[in-house]
Protein backbone atom coordinates (compact mmCIF):
# COMPACT_ATOMS: atom_id res chain seq x y z
CA UNK A 1 0.00 0.00 0.00
CA UNK A 2 2.44 2.89 1.47
CA UNK A 3 5.25 0.68 2.40
CA UNK A 4 7.62 -1.45 0.73
CA UNK A 5 7.67 -5.44 1.45
CA UNK A 6 11.19 -5.24 3.58
CA UNK A 7 9.12 -2.98 6.23
CA UNK A 8 7.02 -6.09 7.37
CA UNK A 9 9.56 -8.80 6.60
CA UNK A 10 8.60 -11.46 8.69
CA UNK A 11 10.88 -12.41 12.05
CA UNK A 12 11.63 -15.12 13.90
CA UNK A 13 9.56 -16.54 16.42
CA UNK A 14 6.31 -16.92 17.44
CA UNK A 15 4.59 -13.47 16.55
CA UNK A 16 2.03 -14.10 13.73
CA UNK A 17 3.87 -13.55 10.17
CA UNK A 18 2.17 -10.13 9.92
CA UNK A 19 3.73 -8.40 13.07
CA UNK A 20 6.50 -6.88 12.03
CA UNK A 21 9.16 -5.69 13.70
CA UNK A 22 7.23 -1.73 13.97
CA UNK A 23 4.14 -3.76 14.83
CA UNK A 24 5.52 -5.73 17.92
CA UNK A 25 7.52 -3.04 19.26
CA UNK A 26 4.21 -0.30 19.15
CA UNK A 27 1.95 -3.39 20.80
CA UNK A 28 4.08 -4.07 23.43
CA UNK A 29 4.80 -0.95 24.34
CA UNK A 30 1.45 0.16 24.23
CA UNK A 31 0.77 -2.47 26.89
CA UNK A 32 3.04 -1.42 29.31
CA UNK A 33 1.92 2.44 29.17
CA UNK A 34 -1.90 1.31 29.58
CA UNK A 35 -0.95 -0.57 32.02
CA UNK A 36 1.18 1.79 34.22
CA UNK A 37 -1.93 5.13 33.22
CA UNK A 38 -5.41 2.96 34.07
CA UNK A 39 -3.71 2.37 37.39
CA UNK A 40 -1.96 6.04 37.54
CA UNK A 41 -6.06 7.17 36.47
CA UNK A 42 -6.81 5.87 39.56
CA UNK A 43 -4.40 6.97 42.12
CA UNK A 44 -4.40 10.14 40.55
CA UNK A 45 -8.09 10.77 41.71
CA UNK A 46 -6.84 8.95 45.39
CA UNK A 47 -3.96 11.29 45.43
CA UNK A 48 -5.89 13.65 45.16
CA UNK A 49 -8.30 13.10 47.88
CA UNK A 50 -5.45 11.60 50.36
CA UNK A 51 -4.12 15.09 50.20
CA UNK A 52 -7.55 16.58 51.93
CA UNK A 53 -9.31 17.49 48.49
CA UNK A 54 -12.40 16.19 47.56
CA UNK A 55 -14.70 15.58 44.61
CA UNK A 56 -14.44 18.80 43.26
CA UNK A 57 -10.70 18.85 43.53
CA UNK A 58 -10.51 15.21 41.55
CA UNK A 59 -12.93 17.22 38.76
CA UNK A 60 -10.25 20.02 38.60
CA UNK A 61 -7.51 17.81 38.39
CA UNK A 62 -9.13 15.68 35.49
CA UNK A 63 -9.62 18.76 33.56
CA UNK A 64 -6.29 19.70 33.62
CA UNK A 65 -5.52 16.78 32.29
CA UNK A 66 -8.31 16.81 29.38
CA UNK A 67 -8.00 20.89 28.47
CA UNK A 68 -4.64 20.69 26.86
CA UNK A 69 -5.57 17.35 25.43
CA UNK A 70 -8.35 18.77 23.05
CA UNK A 71 -6.22 22.73 23.14
CA UNK A 72 -2.72 20.67 21.24
CA UNK A 73 -4.33 17.55 19.55
CA UNK A 74 -4.49 19.17 16.19
CA UNK A 75 -0.73 20.86 16.57
CA UNK A 76 0.10 17.55 17.47
CA UNK A 77 -0.94 16.01 14.44
CA UNK A 78 0.84 18.49 12.09
CA UNK A 79 4.39 17.85 14.15
CA UNK A 80 3.91 13.89 13.92
CA UNK A 81 3.23 14.62 9.91
CA UNK A 82 6.56 17.27 9.81
CA UNK A 83 8.50 15.24 12.17
CA UNK A 84 9.69 11.43 12.18
CA UNK A 85 6.42 10.05 14.28
CA UNK A 86 8.95 7.72 16.53
CA UNK A 87 10.65 10.77 17.75
CA UNK A 88 7.30 12.79 18.58
CA UNK A 89 6.07 9.51 20.41
CA UNK A 90 9.57 9.02 22.37
CA UNK A 91 9.19 12.79 23.39
CA UNK A 92 6.30 12.72 24.47
CA UNK A 93 6.64 9.78 26.40
CA UNK A 94 10.11 12.23 27.92
CA UNK A 95 7.40 14.50 29.42
CA UNK A 96 4.92 11.73 30.48
CA UNK A 97 7.80 10.16 32.53
CA UNK A 98 8.75 13.28 33.84
CA UNK A 99 5.61 14.94 35.40
CA UNK A 100 4.49 11.48 36.65
CA UNK A 101 8.06 10.74 38.42
CA UNK A 102 7.53 14.40 39.74
CA UNK A 103 3.65 13.80 40.96
CA UNK A 104 4.81 10.57 42.49
CA UNK A 105 7.38 12.30 44.51
CA UNK A 106 5.40 15.34 45.67
CA UNK A 107 2.34 12.45 46.81
CA UNK A 108 5.16 9.81 48.48
CA UNK A 109 6.79 13.12 50.42
CA UNK A 110 3.38 14.25 51.61
CA UNK A 111 3.93 18.11 49.77
CA UNK A 112 1.38 17.38 46.88
CA UNK A 113 -0.87 20.97 46.12
CA UNK A 114 -3.82 20.92 44.44
CA UNK A 115 -1.77 23.75 41.94
CA UNK A 116 0.83 20.99 41.47
CA UNK A 117 -1.55 18.29 40.78
CA UNK A 118 -3.17 20.44 38.23
CA UNK A 119 -0.25 21.68 36.34
CA UNK A 120 1.32 18.33 36.35
CA UNK A 121 -1.64 16.32 35.35
CA UNK A 122 -2.01 19.42 32.45
CA UNK A 123 1.33 18.56 31.28
CA UNK A 124 0.63 15.03 31.14
CA UNK A 125 -2.43 15.76 28.86
CA UNK A 126 -0.25 17.94 26.59
CA UNK A 127 2.34 14.45 26.10
CA UNK A 128 -0.54 12.62 24.97
CA UNK A 129 -1.94 15.56 22.87
CA UNK A 130 1.24 15.23 20.62
CA UNK A 131 1.89 11.24 20.81
CA UNK A 132 -1.58 9.97 20.20
CA UNK A 133 -1.92 11.18 16.75
CA UNK A 134 2.23 10.04 15.94
CA UNK A 135 1.36 6.54 17.71
CA UNK A 136 -1.92 5.93 15.29
CA UNK A 137 -0.15 7.07 12.13
CA UNK A 138 2.58 5.01 13.20
CA UNK A 139 0.18 2.27 13.95
CA UNK A 140 -1.64 2.57 10.68
CA UNK A 141 1.52 2.30 8.25
CA UNK A 142 3.23 -0.65 10.16
CA UNK A 143 0.69 -3.71 8.65
CA UNK A 144 -0.13 -4.38 5.36
CA UNK A 145 -3.59 -3.65 3.83
CA UNK A 146 -4.64 -7.14 3.92
CA UNK A 147 -3.79 -7.41 7.40
CA UNK A 148 -5.05 -4.91 8.61
CA UNK A 149 -8.18 -5.79 10.26
CA UNK A 150 -6.57 -8.64 12.33
CA UNK A 151 -3.99 -6.22 12.90
CA UNK A 152 -5.54 -3.34 14.83
CA UNK A 153 -8.50 -5.83 16.19
CA UNK A 154 -5.56 -7.51 18.11
CA UNK A 155 -4.16 -4.01 18.76
CA UNK A 156 -7.15 -2.59 20.08
CA UNK A 157 -7.88 -6.24 22.33
CA UNK A 158 -4.49 -5.54 23.84
CA UNK A 159 -5.38 -1.95 24.63
CA UNK A 160 -8.61 -3.12 26.60
CA UNK A 161 -6.42 -6.06 28.17
CA UNK A 162 -4.60 -2.99 29.62
CA UNK A 163 -6.84 -0.86 30.42
CA UNK A 164 -8.56 -3.44 33.11
CA UNK A 165 -5.79 -5.32 34.24
CA UNK A 166 -4.06 -1.63 34.74
CA UNK A 167 -7.03 -0.43 36.90
CA UNK A 168 -7.48 -3.39 38.99
CA UNK A 169 -3.73 -3.58 39.78
CA UNK A 170 -3.69 -0.42 40.51
CA UNK A 171 -6.92 -0.49 42.88
CA UNK A 172 -4.84 -3.47 44.68
CA UNK A 173 -1.24 -1.50 45.05
CA UNK A 174 -3.31 1.73 46.37
CA UNK A 175 -4.50 -0.05 48.69
CA UNK A 176 -1.15 -2.09 50.02
CA UNK A 177 1.45 0.85 49.09
CA UNK A 178 -0.55 3.90 48.31
CA UNK A 179 -1.07 5.74 45.46
CA UNK A 180 2.60 7.78 45.04
CA UNK A 181 3.92 4.27 44.51
CA UNK A 182 1.35 3.59 41.68
CA UNK A 183 2.52 6.87 39.81
CA UNK A 184 6.10 5.93 40.44
CA UNK A 185 5.55 2.53 38.62
CA UNK A 186 3.78 4.52 35.70
CA UNK A 187 6.47 7.30 35.53
CA UNK A 188 8.59 3.86 35.11
CA UNK A 189 6.74 2.83 32.24
CA UNK A 190 6.83 5.86 30.05
CA UNK A 191 10.72 5.22 31.00
CA UNK A 192 10.56 1.64 29.19
CA UNK A 193 7.68 2.37 26.57
CA UNK A 194 9.77 5.26 25.28
CA UNK A 195 13.06 2.92 25.04
CA UNK A 196 11.11 0.46 23.14
CA UNK A 197 9.65 3.16 20.67
CA UNK A 198 13.21 4.57 19.75
CA UNK A 199 13.88 1.31 17.86
CA UNK A 200 10.81 1.72 15.84
CA UNK A 201 12.03 2.07 11.57
CA UNK A 202 10.74 4.71 10.05
CA UNK A 203 12.74 4.33 6.90
CA UNK A 204 9.82 3.35 4.59
CA UNK A 205 7.96 6.61 5.49
CA UNK A 206 8.79 9.21 2.49
CA UNK A 207 10.15 12.45 3.56
CA UNK A 208 7.95 15.23 3.59
CA UNK A 209 8.85 17.67 1.09
CA UNK A 210 9.93 20.97 1.86
CA UNK A 211 7.70 23.72 2.21
CA UNK A 212 4.67 25.20 3.61
CA UNK A 213 4.05 25.74 7.99
CA UNK A 214 2.41 24.27 10.59
CA UNK A 215 -0.85 26.46 9.82
CA UNK A 216 -0.44 25.23 6.06
CA UNK A 217 -0.22 21.48 7.37
CA UNK A 218 -3.66 21.76 9.47
CA UNK A 219 -4.94 23.61 6.60
CA UNK A 220 -4.11 20.31 4.58
CA UNK A 221 -5.17 18.09 7.02
CA UNK A 222 -8.70 20.30 7.29
CA UNK A 223 -9.24 19.58 3.76
CA UNK A 224 -8.52 15.68 4.12
CA UNK A 225 -11.43 15.52 6.38
CA UNK A 226 -13.98 18.08 5.16
CA UNK A 227 -13.25 16.42 1.43
CA UNK A 228 -15.01 13.11 3.01
CA UNK A 229 -18.39 12.62 3.78
CA UNK A 230 -17.92 9.38 5.18
CA UNK A 231 -15.21 11.11 7.93
CA UNK A 232 -16.41 14.55 9.17
CA UNK A 233 -19.61 13.01 9.45
CA UNK A 234 -18.38 9.90 11.64
CA UNK A 235 -16.89 12.54 13.94
CA UNK A 236 -19.14 14.67 14.08
CA UNK A 237 -21.59 11.70 15.14
CA UNK A 238 -18.88 10.36 17.89
CA UNK A 239 -18.29 14.20 19.23
CA UNK A 240 -21.67 13.80 20.75
CA UNK A 241 -21.54 9.84 21.25
CA UNK A 242 -18.33 10.47 23.36
CA UNK A 243 -19.93 13.38 25.52
CA UNK A 244 -23.05 11.38 26.61
CA UNK A 245 -21.32 8.41 27.10
CA UNK A 246 -18.52 10.27 29.22
CA UNK A 247 -21.60 11.80 31.43
CA UNK A 248 -23.24 8.89 31.76
CA UNK A 249 -20.64 6.53 32.57
CA UNK A 250 -18.14 9.19 34.57
CA UNK A 251 -21.50 11.29 36.61
CA UNK A 252 -24.51 9.52 36.61
CA UNK A 253 -23.02 6.22 36.47
CA UNK A 254 -22.03 6.32 40.18
CA UNK A 255 -24.47 8.08 41.49
CA UNK A 256 -27.30 5.33 40.13
CA UNK A 257 -25.00 2.72 41.49
CA UNK A 258 -24.93 4.36 45.18
CA UNK A 259 -28.40 4.94 45.25
CA UNK A 260 -30.26 2.07 43.70
CA UNK A 261 -27.53 -0.70 43.13
CA UNK A 262 -25.94 -1.31 46.29
CA UNK A 263 -22.27 1.33 45.89
CA UNK A 264 -19.17 1.26 43.99
CA UNK A 265 -18.83 -2.61 43.40
CA UNK A 266 -21.57 -3.53 41.43
CA UNK A 267 -20.92 -0.53 39.05
CA UNK A 268 -17.13 -1.73 38.93
CA UNK A 269 -18.87 -5.11 37.69
CA UNK A 270 -21.14 -3.74 34.85
CA UNK A 271 -17.50 -1.56 33.93
CA UNK A 272 -16.21 -4.73 33.90
CA UNK A 273 -18.53 -6.43 31.73
CA UNK A 274 -17.94 -3.71 29.33
CA UNK A 275 -14.13 -4.52 29.65
CA UNK A 276 -14.74 -8.14 28.90
CA UNK A 277 -17.02 -7.33 25.88
CA UNK A 278 -14.23 -4.81 23.86
CA UNK A 279 -12.16 -8.21 24.41
CA UNK A 280 -14.76 -10.27 22.95
CA UNK A 281 -15.22 -7.79 20.22
CA UNK A 282 -11.71 -7.42 19.50
CA UNK A 283 -11.60 -11.17 18.88
CA UNK A 284 -14.21 -11.48 16.98
CA UNK A 285 -12.65 -8.74 14.43
CA UNK A 286 -9.51 -10.74 14.54
CA UNK A 287 -11.78 -13.34 12.07
CA UNK A 288 -14.41 -11.08 10.56
CA UNK A 289 -13.66 -8.85 8.12
CA UNK A 290 -17.34 -7.39 6.94
CA UNK A 291 -17.41 -6.07 3.11
CA UNK A 292 -19.10 -2.72 3.66
CA UNK A 293 -17.21 -1.49 6.98
CA UNK A 294 -18.34 1.26 7.68
CA UNK A 295 -22.29 0.10 7.38
CA UNK A 296 -21.39 -2.48 9.89
CA UNK A 297 -19.20 -0.60 12.53
CA UNK A 298 -21.91 2.66 12.32
CA UNK A 299 -24.69 -0.21 12.97
CA UNK A 300 -22.97 -0.69 16.06
CA UNK A 301 -23.25 2.23 17.70
CA UNK A 302 -26.87 1.86 17.91
CA UNK A 303 -26.03 -0.59 21.42
CA UNK A 304 -24.14 1.89 22.70
CA UNK A 305 -27.53 3.75 24.07
CA UNK A 306 -27.86 0.72 26.00
CA UNK A 307 -25.89 1.51 29.15
CA UNK A 308 -27.91 5.35 29.37
CA UNK A 309 -31.15 3.22 29.18
CA UNK A 310 -30.18 0.55 31.66
CA UNK A 311 -29.30 3.54 34.56
CA UNK A 312 -32.83 5.39 33.45
CA UNK A 313 -34.82 2.48 34.34
CA UNK A 314 -32.52 1.42 36.82
CA UNK A 315 -31.79 -2.22 35.58
CA UNK A 316 -30.32 -4.95 37.94
CA UNK A 317 -26.88 -5.49 38.11
CA UNK A 318 -26.86 -8.36 36.48
CA UNK A 319 -29.08 -7.18 33.36
CA UNK A 320 -26.89 -3.99 33.12
CA UNK A 321 -23.98 -6.30 33.39
CA UNK A 322 -24.85 -7.47 30.37
CA UNK A 323 -25.79 -4.37 28.26
CA UNK A 324 -22.46 -3.29 28.96
CA UNK A 325 -21.01 -5.93 27.88
CA UNK A 326 -23.26 -5.61 24.41
CA UNK A 327 -22.10 -2.07 23.97
CA UNK A 328 -18.23 -3.31 24.82
CA UNK A 329 -18.40 -5.84 21.78
CA UNK A 330 -20.11 -2.86 19.89
CA UNK A 331 -18.02 -0.65 20.08
CA UNK A 332 -14.73 -2.67 19.29
CA UNK A 333 -16.93 -3.80 16.31
CA UNK A 334 -17.10 -0.26 15.28
CA UNK A 335 -13.36 0.80 16.16
CA UNK A 336 -11.62 -1.77 14.19
CA UNK A 337 -13.77 -1.21 11.51
CA UNK A 338 -12.88 3.07 11.79
CA UNK A 339 -9.53 2.38 11.78
CA UNK A 340 -9.22 -0.01 9.20
CA UNK A 341 -11.18 2.71 7.04
CA UNK A 342 -8.51 5.03 7.52
CA UNK A 343 -5.84 3.13 7.22
CA UNK A 344 -7.54 2.14 3.56
CA UNK A 345 -8.39 5.70 2.29
CA UNK A 346 -5.85 8.29 3.82
CA UNK A 347 -2.96 9.12 2.69
CA UNK A 348 0.46 7.83 4.99
CA UNK A 349 1.83 11.67 4.33
CA UNK A 350 -2.00 12.80 6.64
CA UNK A 351 -2.40 10.25 8.81
CA UNK A 352 -1.41 11.95 11.97
CA UNK A 353 -3.35 15.06 11.14
CA UNK A 354 -6.59 13.13 10.34
CA UNK A 355 -6.01 11.46 13.17
CA UNK A 356 -5.85 14.63 15.19
CA UNK A 357 -9.01 16.03 13.68
CA UNK A 358 -10.24 12.77 15.17
CA UNK A 359 -9.03 12.73 18.33
CA UNK A 360 -10.31 16.22 18.40
CA UNK A 361 -13.70 15.47 17.39
CA UNK A 362 -14.29 12.96 20.33
CA UNK A 363 -12.98 14.81 22.89
CA UNK A 364 -13.70 18.12 22.40
CA UNK A 365 -16.82 18.06 23.96
CA UNK A 366 -16.17 15.79 26.86
CA UNK A 367 -15.13 18.11 29.25
CA UNK A 368 -18.43 20.22 28.90
CA UNK A 369 -20.85 17.69 28.97
CA UNK A 370 -19.06 16.05 32.27
CA UNK A 371 -19.41 19.42 33.54
CA UNK A 372 -23.31 20.00 32.29
CA UNK A 373 -24.40 16.82 33.41
CA UNK A 374 -25.01 17.88 37.25
CA UNK A 375 -27.17 20.75 36.24
CA UNK A 376 -29.02 19.19 33.51
CA UNK A 377 -29.98 16.09 35.90
CA UNK A 378 -31.10 18.66 38.55
CA UNK A 379 -33.14 20.62 36.19
CA UNK A 380 -35.00 18.19 34.36
CA UNK A 381 -34.03 15.18 36.58
CA UNK A 382 -31.57 12.04 36.48
CA UNK A 383 -33.86 9.54 34.73
CA UNK A 384 -34.57 12.20 32.13
CA UNK A 385 -31.24 12.94 31.57
CA UNK A 386 -29.84 9.31 31.15
CA UNK A 387 -33.33 8.91 28.26
CA UNK A 388 -31.98 11.60 26.61
CA UNK A 389 -28.15 10.51 26.48
CA UNK A 390 -29.56 7.50 24.76
CA UNK A 391 -32.14 8.93 22.24
CA UNK A 392 -29.06 11.51 21.55
CA UNK A 393 -26.77 8.50 20.79
CA UNK A 394 -29.80 6.84 18.50
CA UNK A 395 -30.46 9.79 16.39
CA UNK A 396 -26.75 11.24 15.66
CA UNK A 397 -26.49 7.25 14.43
CA UNK A 398 -29.30 7.34 12.24
CA UNK A 399 -28.11 10.59 10.60
CA UNK A 400 -24.76 9.07 9.75
CA UNK A 401 -26.48 6.49 8.07
CA UNK A 402 -28.20 8.63 5.89
CA UNK A 403 -24.78 9.38 4.19
CA UNK A 404 -24.01 7.15 0.98
CA UNK A 405 -20.46 6.90 1.48
CA UNK A 406 -20.74 5.47 5.18
CA UNK A 407 -23.36 3.04 3.78
CA UNK A 408 -21.32 1.96 0.59
CA UNK A 409 -17.61 2.23 1.31
CA UNK A 410 -15.88 -1.10 1.11
CA UNK A 411 -12.82 -3.33 1.67
CA UNK A 412 -10.64 -3.16 -1.11
CA UNK A 413 -8.94 -6.26 -2.41
CA UNK A 414 -5.66 -4.50 -3.59
CA UNK A 415 -3.26 -1.73 -2.32
CA UNK A 416 -3.85 1.79 -3.46
CA UNK A 417 -1.57 3.98 -4.59
CA UNK A 418 0.03 7.00 -2.81
CA UNK A 419 -2.08 9.43 -5.15
CA UNK A 420 -5.18 7.79 -4.30
CA UNK A 421 -8.53 9.37 -5.99
CA UNK A 422 -10.83 11.26 -3.56
CA UNK A 423 -13.40 8.70 -4.24
CA UNK A 424 -13.80 6.08 -1.80
CA UNK A 425 -14.45 2.49 -3.13
CA UNK A 426 -17.39 1.52 -3.27
CA UNK A 427 -19.94 -1.98 -3.75
CA UNK A 428 -20.42 -0.91 -7.32
CA UNK A 429 -16.79 0.27 -8.23
CA UNK A 430 -14.35 -1.88 -6.24
CA UNK A 431 -15.75 -5.50 -5.85
CA UNK A 432 -14.17 -7.52 -2.63
CA UNK A 433 -15.37 -10.76 -1.01
CA UNK A 434 -17.82 -10.83 1.76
Amino acid sequence: MRTPAAAFRPRPGRRPEWAGRNYTLLTASALITGLGSHGALVAGAFAVLESGGDGGDVGLVAAARTLPLVLFLLVGGAVADRLPRHRVMVAANALNCASQAVFAALVLTDRAQLWQMMLLSALCGTGQAFFNPAAEGMLMSSVRSEHANRAFALFRMTMSGAAIGGAALGGAMIAAFGAGWVLAIDAAAFAVAGALRAFLDVSHIPERASGGGLLADLREGWHEVVGRPWLWAIVLQFSVVVAVVGAAESVYGPLVAKESLGGARPWGLALAAFGAGTVLGALLMMRWKPRRMLLVGTVCVFPLALPSAGLAVPLPVGALAAVMFVSGVAIEVFGVAWMTALHQEIPEDKLSRVSAYDWFGSTAMLPLSTAVAGPVADAVGRPQALWGCAALILVVTALVLLVPDVRNLTRRTKPVAADRPEKPSTAASDPAPA
